[in-house]
């Protein structure tokens, strides 16, 4: 059997607050958004923390998000969430994530991304800091 490597990958416990649940009696679905930001923020923290960007004069920017959700997730549950770099390129960024609780796959999501220049708030390449980090991670 094959492993699949998970470039950067982090995990999390993600404790669901009351203010997360919506009037259905779930975790309302912009909850996942916040996730998918404490995720890349973690991802960020192990490898090139937004303070020394900033510092850099670059930020990463979410283009797109896309997320899949297959099972409710309610007050009580105790989900875990895991993300990772799916592709780096030379300008674009993705990464995957899966939330799940008791084994089961709540929800799948995936966001693209660039890094822009915090001056003129135009794209820019990815750091050469995290694309070795990225390539080293792969071997």
């Amino acid at each position: 059997m094959t492993q699949v490597t998970r470039a950067l990958e982090v995990t999390l416990q993600i404790p669901i607050r009351t203010y997360d649940i919506d009037f259905a009696g779930v975790v309302s679905n912009i909850v996942y958004i916040r996730w998918l930001e404490d995720l890349r923020i973690e991802i960020m923290n192990r490898h090139y923390p937004i303070a020394e960007q900033v510092r850099d004069g670059l930020a990463p920017v979410v283009l797109q998000t896309n997320i899949d959700y297959k099972q409710a997730l309610k007050m009580g549950d105790r989900p875990t969430s895991t993300m990772w770099v799916a592709s780096l390129a030379t300008l674009r960024w993705t990464v995957s994530a899966e939330i799940s609780n008791a084994g089961k796959v709540a929800a799948i999501a995936q966001q693209t991304g660039i890094f822009v220049n915090l001056q003129t708030n135009k794209p820019i390449r990815v750091p050469s800091r995290l694309q070795q980090q990225y390539t080293d991670s792969l071997a």
